[in-house]
């Protein structure tokens, strides 16, 4: 997300809470991702060694390189020009769609969407038939009919239209899960409660050894990292390793040849021809 587009949508919506609101043919290898060895550290002042270069080192990455989540990701989507609860239920709705869905996918949904009429009391009128053909190839596209609608339901009738402005309303709405509800309290209303883990960030955070040891779900990955990631730093790094995996550090083949952290990541030095090799 561009820092202009950034700072639109944080204008534009931010401050504007409601108060009456509730509230291949080759075959491509996979990088294996090695456990810490101190499993059982309790430390509570523990971090990852050398994190701020890493950190600093894929910022310089990402800079170089343009992903799908920077022009297309769902803080893309919402159309400025709408009122600001409305605009809030487009950064909503596209996170609903994200899931399982590439942005490229989700992006042209959210424009046909808009082309109809993105609003509660549009979303309310239309058919799940006809909401299907607008939202499909999204993942789970008949799953996420039936979510948007009863969300959408809920919002007209408990939130006078807009959206909940916690954590753990967000998370009673239908198909809403952690990750949305963090990744809708930064985007729709300016407010960092916490770090969106998709799977990208759950799985580059395993690869760098962020995590004191393995974890097997994006939720345990977000505990473990905002135990110790500064949380002046919780809005970027979402944004950020989303991109990188995206471009780099892929699930399958990524390329550790030209990651600058290619010396110090562990994945990338337990995968290393020369490391195989001993």
């Amino acid at each position: 997300m561009s820092l202009r587009n950034k700072r639109s949508l944080t204008d534009k919506i931010g401050s504007n809470k409601v108060e009456n609101n509730a509230q291949v043919t080759k075959k491509r290898r996979h990088l294996t991702i090695k456990s810490d060895a101190n499993e059982n550290n309790s430390n509570s002042d523990w971090k990852p060694p050398n994190w701020e270069k890493t950190l600093d080192n894929i910022r310089k990455m990402r800079k170089d390189n343009v992903a799908p989540v920077d022009n297309m990701g769902c803080d893309q989507a919402a159309d400025l020009n709408e009122s600001p609860e409305v605009i809030r239920y487009h950064v909503l709705i596209s996170l609903m769609l994200s899931s399982q869905t590439k942005d490229e996918v989700n992006f042209a949904a959210m424009q046909r969407l808009k082309q109809h009429g993105l609003t509660v009391d549009k979303i309310l009128e239309i058919s799940d038939k006809n909401l299907g053909e607008l939202i499909y190839p999204v993942g789970f596209w008949k799953r996420k009919v039936e979510y948007i609608k009863r969300t959408t339901r809920i919002l007209k009738d408990t939130y006078n239209g807009d959206i909940p402005s916690t954590i753990k309303d967000l998370c009673q709405l239908p198909g809403v899960g952690p990750k949305m509800a963090h990744l809708c309290m930064s985007c729709a209303w300016n407010e960092v409660t916490g770090i969106g883990v998709d799977t990208h960030v759950h799985r580059i955070s395993n690869r760098l050894g962020w995590v004191k040891k393995t974890t097997k779900t994006p939720e345990n990955t977000r505990i473990e990292l905002e135990s110790w990631l500064p949380k002046d730093l919780w809005r970027e790094v979402n944004h950020m390793l989303v991109g990188f995996g995206q471009t780099i550090c892929r699930p399958i083949g990524p390329h550790c040849a030209s990651c600058l952290n290619k010396t110090t990541c562990p994945s990338a030095v337990l995968n290393s021809p020369s490391k195989k090799k001993d």
